[in-house]
């Protein structure tokens, strides 16, 4: 029974992973489904070769060529060497060790190698990320949202990601010297170690159970490590390694300038056009009057709920805003992480009132989101070009003030004369309508 105590272990840790991870899946899932739904089913074919090539490809990563290679590193060294993780459960599972060497051959030590190099590779590529941060300082990650949690957030996953790439080379260095030095079966000759080759002296000094002791520690920290990266996902901004995918495939594949139109404003307006039709003619005394724009997180979309947590908070969208730059409050990545604290505060609020919300009198706009905030935007669309994975803060800013002209008539005065200029004389200015034309009489 003893012999089997490691995978009783293993298995425990296995499903209590996946348990809390598939809980966290089913809570984002459900929060995202608080949204009203948008037909985003058309264009297979183009929406898979975007996906491929922004989520996969990296490509708008590479106009910055120095960060999007070295990103490129860390994302492909993370998919690469978690290859290994299917041997690693097959050992956990059965108690076996490097079960794949014998049936894989020298291509399993080209393998090993291979998620070495790329291991290193990560390692320095996290260093440079973590200075770039901490010691250059750049300015995007300095802004007054990025304070706290935001920031420990970044530094935390650049340290798990130098302990996990730490771990498994250390697993293999000790590897390598029990298959040198150690005469238990269990640790035959397997696999190429370029890196890790170089600390077999610093096991020299260690006996024979020594260094087993350390390759199985190394080897249970490495694969606990992965698992608790897989739950703490839920609490990070890099949910987007999972969520990049489908944001990047049901984004917006219109024109950027082309703004959406108000399918309720629509409606009234082709009823003013034709007399012909009665408004009232499918009226209901329960029906519910449409709202106009967005005031909460339950009148965006769910394709807008599902940007809010897929944002990176790279915070390239703010350092191309315009506004921001001429010192206006405005951060197109502080409108999608007050909207993901916002839809989280919401999803709470479910859970705590068994599947029901309980009105909580907060709102997105004003509580999170400030009206100086959603009228400093231009509309220029620079934040949507700018983001690496197809997320729209516009979109959001946009019907932020929708709500705010149509529902509260809250513009600012400049806005509402040109509106009134508009309805009264036909034009934004302040002419009357006879003498709008006297313009010509100059020609």
């Amino acid at each position: 029974m003893t012999t089997y105590i490691p995978n009783i272990i293993f298995f425990i840790l296995f499903t209590s992973t996946i348990y809390l991870f598939s809980s966290n899946v089913r809570k984002i899932y459900r929060n995202i489904n608080l949204g009203i739904s948008v037909d985003r089913s058309d264009k297979k074919r183009q929406r898979w070769i975007q996906m491929l090539r922004i989520a996969f490809g990296q490509s708008k990563m590479i106009d910055k060529p120095i960060v999007g290679i070295l990103h490129l590193v860390v994302y492909v060294g993370f998919l690469v060497i978690n290859i290994e993780l299917l041997e690693i459960l097959f050992d956990g599972f059965f108690g076996t060790h490097r079960v794949f060497a014998p049936y894989l051959g020298s291509f399993y030590d080209f393998l090993i190698g291979f998620f070495e190099i790329f291991a290193l590779l990560v390692i320095i590529s996290v260093i440079f990320f973590w200075t770039r941060r901490n010691v250059l300082k750049i300015k995007r990650f300095l802004s007054n949202e990025m304070k706290g949690w935001p920031k420990s957030d970044a530094n935390l996953i650049l340290y798990i990601e130098i302990i996990l790439m730490s771990l498994f080379l250390t697993m293999n260095g000790s590897d390598f010297w029990l298959q040198i030095n150690s005469s238990d079966p269990d640790y035959i000759s397997a696999g190429s170690f370029p890196i890790s080759q170089f600390l077999l002296p610093l096991f020299d000094s260690f006996s024979i159970n020594t260094v087993v002791i350390i390759e199985r520690t190394a080897w249970w920290l490495h694969i606990t490590g992965i698992f608790f990266f897989l739950n703490y996902l839920y609490y990070s901004k890099h949910l987007h390694i999972l969520l990049a995918f489908p944001n990047t495939y049901f984004a917006n594949l219109e024109s950027k300038g082309k703004l959406s139109n108000l399918e309720s404003v629509t409606k009234e307006v082709k009823m003013m056009l034709d007399p012909s039709i009665d408004p009232f003619a499918n009226a209901s005394t329960d029906q519910v009057i449409p709202k106009f724009g967005a005031s909460d997180i339950f009148d965006l979309s769910k394709i807008q709920l599902l940007n809010s947590y897929t944002c990176t908070e790279c915070g390239r969208c703010t350092s191309e805003c315009p506004a921001n730059q001429t010192g206006k409050k405005l951060s197109p990545r502080k409108i999608m992480m007050d909207t993901r604290d916002r839809l989280e505060e919401v999803g709470r609020n479910i859970d705590e009132n068994n599947g029901d919300f309980k009105s909580d009198g907060k709102q997105l706009i004003e509580n999170y989101v400030s009206s100086e905030e959603i009228w400093a935007c231009t509309s220029c669309n620079a934040c949507v070009e700018a983001c690496p994975i197809g997320i729209d803060p516009l979109s959001i800013i946009m019907d932020m003030r929708r709500y705010m002209v149509m529902e509260k008539s809250a513009a600012p005065s400049e806005l509402n004369n040109m509106m009134t200029n508009i309805e009264n004389n036909g034009a934004p200015w302040p002419f009357n309508q006879m003498d709008k034309l006297n313009w010509k009489n100059e020609l």
